[in-house]
């Protein structure tokens, strides 16, 4: 598996750093409808838990996942509930790879949780899977609070990105057919599989995920890229509501759920 993440690792460096030649130079990418029976492709159904996106750049939908990472789910919707989310900003804007965004600082250093502030652990699960678009909690590793926070991240990877040589490598690991499939179609961070956790997947709104990935990003003083957003470039989370679809309309009626700071956690 070790070599398997390694792989996957230098194929995505190596398109990532081909894609952002130019930091200004990031084509939103062109994404097909997926047809797939994975879970993370089926359309919300009626109860199903969602959370809806205010952001500067427009709206995103996912749907959430409490059945398979009941302590992420329990955390994001919780501080969604207490408006923690509102007017932060994404700090994070690596093309073709993933916008981060939930810590409170605004810098990638913080962070916060429901349980006591005290981290959760990693909640991976086979049925799901970081395809493009898919919502998850980012990791603390390697200091005492070690695990998940409010931090969380949307995959931008590409499609295509999930080459035939690493679709090889997925089937050799034990991934489905099926699996290997969509991220041959949608585009992905396998590697990122069994490391974080996938609590939900975007299902409105994916163009404003890819503008996000798109927007102009500072340079270090060596030149290299910080994948922070420009001063200008900013982008701000208006508020999160986690609520059960179909959640307001865009349009701000209620059409089942609450609005504003208010959270469902079903």
């Amino acid at each position: 598996m070790k070599k398997f993440a390694a792989a996957c690792f230098a194929a995505w460096l190596c398109l990532a750093l081909c894609a952002c030649a130019g930091k200004n130079d990031k084509p939103a990418p062109e994404r097909a409808a997926v047809e797939s029976g994975e879970r993370q492709f089926a359309a919300p159904a009626e109860g199903d838990l969602i959370a809806i996106f205010d952001t500067s750049l427009g709206e995103v939908r996912a749907v959430l996942y409490p059945d398979a990472a009941p302590m992420a789910v329990e955390n994001f919707a919780g501080l969604a509930r207490t408006g923690y989310y509102d007017g932060t900003v994404i700090w994070r804007s690596e093309y073709g790879f993933a916008v981060q965004g939930g810590d409170a600082t605004g810098t990638g250093t913080g962070g916060s949780t429901i349980f006591n502030n005290n981290p959760y652990p990693l909640e991976a699960s086979a049925d799901l899977r970081h395809y493009a678009g898919a919502l998850c909690a980012a990791f603390a590793s390697g200091g005492e609070a070690e695990g998940g926070n409010s931090q969380f991240y949307f995959v931008t990877a590409l499609p295509g990105s999930v080459d035939k040589a690493m679709q090889d490598e997925l089937a050799a690991n034990g991934y489905t057919e099926s699996q290997i499939a969509a991220y041959a179609a949608a585009g992905g961070l396998p590697y990122l599989d069994n490391t974080d956790t996938v609590f939900g997947q975007v299902y409105a709104g994916m163009e404003v995920v890819d503008a996000m990935a798109c927007v102009q990003t500072d340079a270090a003083e060596d030149g290299s890229d910080t994948f922070r957003p420009a001063e200008e470039a900013a982008i701000t989370i208006n508020s999160v509501t986690v609520t059960a679809w179909p959640g307001p309309q865009a349009d701000g009626e209620a059409a089942g759920g609450e609005t504003g700071g208010e959270a469902n956690e079903g």
